[in-house]
């Protein structure tokens, strides 16, 4: 049969309770003696018996360096939690002030939309509505500011926009010009072109004219006379008076 497990409690007897006390302690020294060679672990081991007696075990062959680390170590572990301590009251201290805040923002925000206004007095009332005629002459102050500068922007883009029109209008009236001064130009080229010079014969308002073989013919005879005066006449015309 196995080992049956042994029941964790105070050993009555004290013989029996000696011997499992001697053989626990050779077990244990020699358990700390393994888990510092294989681990490289630094062990201290302090117990002491019944009756006082001091058992003691460490892997450095000074006690006092381990047992230093030790304070040091504890010392640490001790600021660190104090920190955290007083960490967290302080958090809990800003949030407490922060949701103090917050329901104070709430309840003016309310006041300011006209709610929860029956348990005020009139000294409250009279500064609520203080605030709020400074809030809405700030609020104009700021519209009027937004909109005289919104109408001096459209003023300047007014002011550009005609000015490059009267540019625009000027270089369209130059153009205009240009194009009937061309216009005319070529008018006249034509005009030129289409007269041509016709045959003109002397005509001798006496009553006779200069036919085509060089003597003087009589025109009219029943003519007014007109000493020496002479025109020339187109081509048609004397045949005309022909």
């Amino acid at each position: 049969m196995g080992r049956g497990r042994v029941q964790l409690k105070r050993i009555e007897n004290k013989i029996s309770r000696q011997v499992t006390f001697s053989k626990r302690r050779s077990g244990l020294l020699k358990k700390a003696h393994e888990i510092s060679v294989l681990c490289d672990a630094e062990v201290a081991l302090i117990v002491f018996s019944t009756k006082g007696k001091l058992v003691e075990y460490s892997s450095d062959s000074c006690m006092e360096r381990i047992l230093e680390r030790y304070e040091r170590y504890s010392y640490a572990e001790r600021q660190l939690a104090a920190n955290e301590i007083e960490q967290n009251g302080n958090w809990t201290l800003e949030r407490a002030k922060l949701k103090a805040r917050m329901e104070v923002l709430e309840r003016n925000k309310r006041h300011y939309m006209g709610e929860d206004l029956e348990n005020l007095s009139l000294r409250q009332l009279q500064n609520l509505e203080h605030q709020l005629d400074s809030a809405l002459k700030h609020i104009r102050s700021k519209r009027n500011q937004l909109m005289l500068e919104s109408i001096s922007e459209l003023q300047k883009k007014d002011k550009a926009l005609q000015e490059q029109n009267n540019i625009l209008a000027k270089k369209v009236k130059e153009k205009e010009k240009a194009i009937l001064q061309q216009a005319q130009q070529n008018n006249s080229q034509d005009s030129s072109s289409m007269l041509l010079p016709q045959p003109m014969q002397s005509f001798n308002i006496r009553g006779r004219y200069e036919g085509s073989n060089g003597r003087e013919e009589e025109a009219n005879p029943g003519a007014a006379q007109h000493p020496n005066s002479s025109v020339l006449l187109p081509t048609w015309m004397i045949a005309h008076l022909e």
